[in-house]
């Protein structure tokens, strides 16, 4: 649905009260918006690689750029920094994020590749910024903080750590927003290659994109089983959402960075959005940033 292509197209979110598609090309530095009504790609340039973008309830956007949580003014284009993190770390950048039951921004952090894959180990970690602007870290070590979600009973986060080819699930305390008692729920198959952004469906089920798998994957979290796959016509699958005016159809975002020249040539669909209907399961609305 969207043919403007992108480098590293990630974390769509469907945005109910501008009827569009938001999201963001990470290594072109923008956060961009769709409109399925126009067909326009509206965009805006940031001064970092920008891992996420959020909702806020006040209107605009939350974003994590660089090694920082900032707000967006969509109409004046205006970036307002919240907080630095991870200062200590010239070579970290933030990358998935999104929000939670209560309107907290939930985004980790991964170490940038020095050469083509090479990157330092166990330099991530997972924040969660509070209505408040505070920040508490929830967890260390990890390679490549991706895909998240909340079961509908709002007991349960899931996480996945992108080199660790699997989809964890952790209790989570609405209260509190804390996490605790990492499980493993999933292990990727070889064919399902490497587990990038993640969303749930209205019947609490996961849907796991597939970078290099070309593919997203239905995961019952009650089995632990791999229930569906839907495969894509491009390899590097990076992230998935629900939307549509019934959440009924799935934006699948995808990237063409990291393809070498031959196979981008065989490869005319990489780093398009698409829209998968018929799956007979709807989607749930996004939570909003509470401030």
């Amino acid at each position: 649905v969207v043919k403007e292509k992108n480098r590293m197209g990630e974390c769509p979110v469907w945005e109910e009260r501008e009827n569009a598609l938001v999201y963001v090309d990470i290594n072109s530095q923008k956060v961009c918006r769709w409109s399925p009504i126009t067909n326009e790609v509206q965009s805006v340039s940031v001064d970092a690689r920008v891992g996420s973008v959020a909702l806020r309830q006040c209107g605009g956007y939350v974003i994590a750029l660089g090694t920082r949580f900032a707000f967006l003014d969509w109409d004046t284009q205006a970036v307002t920094t919240i907080l630095e993190l991870e200062q200590d770390k010239p070579n970290n950048r933030f990358n998935d994020g999104k929000v939670d039951p209560k309107g907290r921004f939930f985004a980790g952090t991964m170490a940038e590749e020095t050469a083509p894959g090479v990157r330092a180990r166990r330099q991530g970690a997972l924040y969660t910024l509070f209505p408040d602007h505070s920040v508490i870290k929830q967890l260390d070590q990890l390679d490549i903080s991706n895909g998240l979600d909340w079961s509908l009973d709002h007991r349960t986060f899931f996480h996945i750590d992108s080199l660790s080819y699997a989809v964890h699930a952790f209790s989570y305390d609405v209260h509190t927003g804390k996490i605790a008692c990492p499980k493993l729920l999933y292990h990727l198959e070889k064919e399902e290659q490497m587990p990038d952004g993640m969303c749930i469906d209205a019947e609490g089920k996961l849907w796991v994109a597939c970078i290099d798998g070309g593919r997203v994957i239905r995961i019952d979290p009650e089995t632990g089983k791999r229930i569906q796959t839907v495969r894509l016509p491009t390899p590097r699958i990076t992230s998935c959402c629900f939307g549509g005016k019934d959440y009924s159809e799935m934006y699948v975002t995808s990237a063409y960075d990291g393809l070498d020249e031959a196979t981008l040539a065989k490869e005319p669909h990489a780093g398009e959005i698409f829209k998968i209907t018929g799956l007979g399961v709807k989607g749930i609305p996004q939570n909003l940033y509470a401030a």
